[in-house]
């Protein structure tokens, strides 16, 4: 029951930062959702750090991973707002638009997973 109420307190955490951050920085750069993405690669970086930290030292314990992976990652990032955005620049036919967010959002998301997963390696 423990960790059901992690999960459920770091997602509820990470779903309002990302929802604070979504409606600042959506609407500055028209046909690229800005926050949208900052938010998966940001996310995308914490928990290549986060897990990298786990797996090679005893810093955090395992409910303290869960709290900060599955439950403020899970709920920080969005793969279905990021579909639903695609959607929506396909729909308008702006396929440039559509192939570049999409390119950028899957690269630099892996790229930021690696990355994290680096840091964690210099502590």
């Amino acid at each position: 029951m423990k960790q059901f109420l992690l999960v459920f307190l770091g997602g509820g955490l990470g779903s309002l930062l990302r929802f604070w951050i979504s409606k600042s920085l959506n609407t500055a750069i028209a046909n690229f959702y800005l926050g949208t993405f900052l938010v998966n690669i940001i996310g995308c970086l914490l928990i290549g750090f986060i897990l990298g930290l786990s797996m090679r030292t005893n810093f955090l314990s395992q409910n303290q991973t869960l709290l900060l992976t599955t439950g403020f990652c899970g709920g920080f990032t969005t793969f279905s707002t990021f579909a639903m955005e695609g959607h929506f620049l396909l729909k308008e036919s702006n396929l440039l638009h559509f192939s570049f967010y999409t390119i950028c959002s899957i690269a630099i998301g892996i790229i930021a997973v690696s990355i994290g997963l680096w840091t964690s390696k210099l502590l």
